[in-house]
């Protein structure tokens, strides 16, 4: 279902301090939050989000909150301050505070192997021992989760039966699984469960009444309903329509905490205190560092340390994470110089997208005394900067054609008679909002920095500039393996795999691709551009030409009847 208009939605609960700030910063922090409001309204109204909680604060204390939108749809029920939200993998934070307190306690070493504090756990590695410190900074090689099992001890346990995909330590590859395995080392060292441990050490002597470290049936009540796209098995664009995702309960320490954004203020009020609470230190200092620490390079000068990444960008220091689950998402980000932070919590799986950073900025303004920043400038989907580099006729070997045109910052597709203004979508990409292209990105490819093909799916069309070989040999059983498979789990639960220019890809259902390298076992490894390929595929069961189930990872999938 989609959402009302924002206009007639709009639900506001406000808080401000009542800290004596001059009487000019009090009437500065009234404008910064109007013009954040009319943002707010805007982009939930453009991204189609149901409603968000939101949270500004300093070091001091909340500076303001504000719900907005419905918490239920259906039922017309407004998110209050009282509604809470499932915030995802910021709970990774939670699990490296918790651990980080059994360093200081002289009960832990994040440079030891693993099976010092697990004995159970293995897998087969060609390399070095992994070390919780390669897992907390997400660069121990793990293959990705499995969601087909309800039972996350298991998942820990299973990994036994995989292969690390690189050396530990040397890539940055993001990894759910490992920190479900923190959890429970955490579990195995005190003795206690990864929830109470999170409570004991953090929700209760942080005063986070409103908060949970694990959700469970009787929880439910009290969360927002989480909403999810009705086309799981592509791209989603803001016009998709939304229904009530499926509900699972959780407890694992990547994942498992639910909160209100007022609570999760107070956690980040800690964290830009350089871990000290209302009541004491949570963490000391050099715990503090370890935790923000530059421990593997996450992307451009972006960097992870244990559950927390840190960038430096206009002369200031900042933390943030994001998270995410089924029907949920959330942001949280601080800047650590000024002091100041904020927390978005929402029932999309979108998440809220540009509002934390125009916070941040506006704050920024206020306390160096600045004119308010504009409202960042409106995105339409269909403005694609770069056009002209995608102009061209296209070709597959077939001899279908692909005509595009720019005009200024749109690109327009020849297609049916008409011409269709195609949809940015990350780099070199676009959306084709038409159904004969509804299942995959249109991506390009590039040469010398020159455009000179494009994808669709299995579809390859070469442009005019491109002068490479246009055929190309493979094994001949590779034929088997292009369809379309799924799992019934809510996670990552299907994907397509296609065979394009003499290589197999899998495609997952949100446009990623990954490309598929035959391993010495008759299977493959499978890893995204950019990333050491980590996740294994094979595939079997061939019925009239065509495998009817793929292992990714341990998990299986199956052919589905879908395109």
């Amino acid at each position: 279902m989609k959402p009302k208009p924002l206009a007639r939605l709009l639900i506001t609960v406000s808080i401000l301090t009542t800290c004596a700030f001059p009487q000019d910063r009090d009437a500065r922090l009234r404008a910064a939050y109007q013009r954040l409001d009319a943002f707010v309204a805007r982009e939930m109204h453009d991204q189609g989000i149901p409603g968000m909680s939101l949270a500004l604060t300093d070091r001091n204390g909340l500076l303001y909150a504000k719900t907005y939108g419905y918490a239920d749809t259906k039922l017309q029920k407004p998110v209050t301050p009282e509604t809470e939200f499932e915030i995802g993998s910021i709970s990774k934070s939670f699990t490296s505070i918790s651990l980080l307190q059994l360093v200081e306690a002289g009960k832990f070493d994040p440079q030891q192997p693993i099976t010092k504090y697990l004995p159970w756990f293995s897998i087969h590695s060609n390399y070095t021992p992994i070390t919780a410190h390669d897992v907390m900074t997400h660069t121990a090689g793990l293959a990705r989760d499995r969601d087909d099992i309800p039972s996350s001890l298991y998942q820990a346990a299973e990994v036994r039966d995989l292969w690390t995909g690189y050396e530990p330590g040397k890539y940055f590859a993001y990894s759910n699984i490992g920190y479900q395995i923190m959890g429970y080392m955490l579990e195995e060292i005190t003795g206690k469960s990864s929830a109470d441990n999170v409570r004991e050490r953090l929700l209760q002597p942080l005063g986070m009444s409103h908060s949970e470290p694990v959700f469970t049936h009787d929880t439910y009540s009290r969360l927002a309903t989480g909403y999810a796209p009705l086309y799981d098995d592509r791209p989603n664009r803001p016009s998709s329509p939304l229904i009530e995702a499926p509900w699972l309960e959780y407890g694992a320490g990547d994942g498992a905490i639910v909160s209100t954004a007022s609570d999760m203020a107070i956690y980040l009020r800690m964290l830009l205190n350089h871990g000290v609470g209302p009541n004491g230190r949570i963490i000391s200092e050099k715990s503090f560092d370890l935790l923000t620490q530059h421990g593997a390079e996450e992307s451009k000068a972006v960097w992870y340390g244990y559950g927390m990444s840190t960038a430096t960008a206009d002369g200031h220091t900042y933390i943030a994470h994001d998270g995410g689950m089924v029907g949920y998402s959330s942001q949280l980000r601080g800047d650590m110089d000024n002091g100041v932070g904020v927390i978005a919590l929402v029932n999309f799986p979108g998440g809220p997208g540009r509002i934390p950073g125009y916070a941040l900025k506006l704050l920024r303004a206020v306390d160096e005394s600045r004119d308010l920043p504009p409202l960042p400038e409106e995105e339409p989907p269909t403005r694609i900067k770069n056009a002209a580099d995608f102009a061209g006729v296209y070709a597959t070997p077939e001899g279908k054609k692909l005509t595009l045109a720019a005009e200024g910052e749109s690109l327009l597709l020849n297609y049916g008679g008409g011409k269709i203004a195609l949809e940015a979508w990350g780099k070199d990409a676009v959306l084709v909002p038409n159904p004969d292209f509804a299942l995959f990105p249109l991506r390009f490819g590039r040469e010398q920095g020159k455009v000179v093909e494009a994808f669709y799916g299995g579809e390859w069309y070469a442009g005019e500039r491109y002068s490479g070989p246009r055929r190309f040999a493979y094994p001949h059983e590779w034929d088997s393996y292009a369809g379309h498979y799924r799992s019934n789990q809510a996670w990552f639960n299907n994907f397509r795999i296609v065979l394009r220019k003499g290589k197999l890809w899998l495609i997952s259902a949100e446009g990623s691709e990954w490309a598929m390298t035959p391993d010495a076992q008759g299977g493959f490894w499978a890893g995204e551009e950019g990333e050491p390929p980590r996740e294994q595929v094979r595939c079997d069961t061939v019925v009239h030409g065509k495998t009817l189930r793929c292992i990714l990872s341990g998990q299986g999938y199956y052919r589905t009847f879908t395109p």
